[in-house]
């Protein structure tokens, strides 16, 4: 048996990661929804967040989480699942995540939604993702984040249709998985 493939979307917070995984998820059968802060909140005790500033300690439970999660993605792709991979991981750090997993169908899907509709649609939200960060700051991270994968600008895009056009850019990669 074949790996089943693996859709890691990522973007800013707000970005829409979070919905349009779960939906994704949801149109494909056997699939698993794997949500990369579950990995951060699993540290009860000891946990350092990471900041504009992160210290070597934040750092290294940030490149454990995308290990992590990693390891887990794989586990169900080997055993014949989809996994829709969902994370925060932006700036130079996308390419060394992308080799944790070399032999496996990766694709990876940049969700890229313009500053101002990132910052309405974090008003929007129950939970606050920019406590530590300005929208401005991650933008600029953004600028500096390897072009891998495809980049959808669903700033003007509904949930369906950022899925849709997230589905028809998988079916022209559809080769390189094999």
């Amino acid at each position: 048996m074949h790996p089943a493939p693996i859709l890691l979307i990522t973007g800013v917070m707000a970005a829409g990661k979070s919905t349009v995984a779960q939906s994704i998820a949801e149109q494909l059968n056997p699939s698993v929804h794997l949500r990369g802060d579950v990995f951060r909140r699993m540290v009860t005790s000891g946990r350092v967040e990471m900041s504009a500033e992160p210290t070597p300690e934040a750092l290294r439970q940030l490149h454990l989480r995308y290990e992590a999660a990693s390891q887990v993605a794989k586990l169900y792709s080997d055993a014949g699942f989809t996994v829709v991979y969902q994370d925060t991981i932006i700036g130079e750090v996308l390419g060394q995540v992308v080799e944790l997993y070399r032999g496996h169908p990766l694709h990876v899907i940049v969700l890229c939604p313009r500053a101002e509709v990132v910052a309405q649609r974090e008003l929007g939200r129950d939970k606050t993702g920019y406590s530590h960060f300005t929208v401005e700051a991650l933008q600029e991270v953004m600028r500096s984040t390897p072009r891998i994968g495809t980049w959808i600008d669903n700033s003007d895009q509904s949930v369906p249709e950022t899925c849709r056009a997230i589905r028809q850019r998988l079916e022209e990669a559809r080769n390189a998985w094999h």
